[in-house]
């Protein structure tokens, strides 16, 4: 089939990769010049494992192109994939102004009936809206498909060449079929295509996304408790994963989740409830726990060193994206970890195997980024661990006990061992992990 693509982000660039390696030919477009340029030289905006070479194969063989010429990539499909930005606006609804610019311009250069698919995260009930956002601007037949994206950042490849389903809103048949017949690669292991009304396919991204950020929260929560109590959080979620019934995934307790998912689909799913009226209890406490928890590790920090002023420390920091195998910095934990050590006074030393760029547009060089984690710790009076890289499991213990001015770990993704830790002569503090000793210290 012939597809384009409007909108080369995450969702649009690693969507196109992998239609265009299952023999499409693909268009993908972008209102940037400078994107496009840097795409057909191979360079990739985000960092995505697999993603540059797939990109780099497929447009050697000619399946993908890159244009920000909207009208010659709606000419030459028939399939157009809408994967344009749809940010969190002030009072937490999405801003659906790119998709709208991008849907009329669509509308503009149709040559003949078109299938117009949402693939970005849209309100629930934007297929009629972008329905009626085209309608004026052609004269040509067109359905809108609801198709949301289910795409971990660090396994997004895998998540789409080997989906665990896949979602198709639409009420006609013939268009199910054709929106089929293009996923079949995918799902040849016999993975469902699931047909359902366009509203509650919408409704389905919102709802996976929130039920996961409810289970973080929940463990985030119970994470405190065991704190408090004593107790391990860790020993508590291998008695819960053994329930066949709650299963073990979004179980770990941490310093919060973040990313472009999770925070905009939740607040999304709140705005929509609060426009009907309906409230959302679980989901509003879900959001607040969350926020409470970034904050977390800090106050760990500023018990250990004894008040609110932490003037005159250094901190080493691993880890600044929001999860390891991407470079999204995206409501990453690690930005309201840093701030809070900054407003106290401290100085950071800060390392992330890929994010230091991304993390500097956002931090900026309030903080000094290192080339290597061992760099980070030099004369450090602790180490926070923020982002649980595979690089970061397993360190030279020894080493980093004599970089650091004092052996103290907290540790904000529950990854070392405490007894481990003080066998070796450190003081730990984990998410939860107290062992029942107060305030985590074991």
């Amino acid at each position: 089939m012939k597809v384009a693509v409007i909108g080369t982000g995450y969702v649009g660039l690693v969507a196109g990769a992998c239609f265009a390696d299952s023999g499409n030919t693909v268009y993908c477009v972008d209102n940037d010049p400078s994107k496009i340029d840097a795409l057909k030289r191979g360079v990739i905006p985000i960092y995505e494992p697999g993603l540059e070479t797939l990109v780099k194969r497929n447009f050697a063989e000619g399946r993908m192109t890159f244009t920000t010429s909207t009208r010659e990539a709606v000419a030459a499909s028939e399939i157009i994939f809408m994967a344009v930005g749809t940010p969190p606006g002030e009072n937490g609804a999405p801003d659906m102004s790119y998709l709208k610019a991008a849907a009329e311009e669509v509308a503009r250069s149709m040559t003949g009936y078109r299938l117009i698919v949402n693939k970005s995260t849209v309100p629930i009930g934007s297929h009629r809206v972008v329905a009626d956002w085209m309608s004026p601007h052609t004269r040509h037949a067109f359905d809108v498909v609801s198709n949301p994206e289910f795409l971990k950042e660090g396994s997004a490849l895998d998540d789409f060449l080997k989906p665990d389903r896949v979602v198709i809103g639409t009420d006609k048949e013939e268009v199910y079929k054709k929106m089929a017949d293009l996923y079949a690669p995918f799902v040849r292991q016999g993975n469902p295509i699931l047909w359902m009304d366009p509203v509650s396919a919408e409704m389905t991204k919102y709802a996976c996304n929130a039920f996961l950020a409810t289970r973080i929260s929940f463990m985030n929560e119970l994470a405190l408790l065991c704190d408090k109590v004593g107790g391990d959080i860790e020993q508590v979620r291998r008695g819960m994963t053994t329930d066949a019934r709650i299963g073990k995934h979004f179980l770990y307790a941490g310093v919060g989740y973040g990313g472009s998912c999770f925070p905009k689909d939740v607040q999304a799913l709140m705005a929509t409830a609060r426009r009907e009226d309906i409230p959302m209890g679980i989901v509003n406490a879900v959001e607040d726990a969350n926020d409470r928890q970034k904050r977390h590790l800090v106050s760990k920090v500023k018990a250990h060193f004894g008040g609110a002023s932490l003037a005159g420390k250094t901190f080493a920091i691993w880890g600044l994206a929001f999860k390891p195998n991407t470079d999204d910095m995206r409501e990453a934990p690690s930005t309201v970890i840093i701030n809070e050590l900054l407003k106290a006074g401290a100085k950071i030393q800060a390392f992330d195997p890929v994010a230091t760029e991304t993390a500097r547009a956002v931090i900026g060089d309030r903080i000094q980024y290192c080339h290597s984690a061992q760099e980070a710790l030099k004369s450090a009076d602790a180490l926070l661990l923020v982002t649980e890289w595979n690089e970061f499991r397993h360190p030279d213990f020894e080493q980093m006990k004599s970089s650091l001015k004092q052996p103290v770990i907290f540790d904000g993704r529950n990854v070392y061992n405490p007894e481990q830790l003080r066998k070796l002569g450190f003081i730990y503090y984990g998410i939860g992990r107290s062992n029942g000793k107060s305030n985590g210290k074991v």
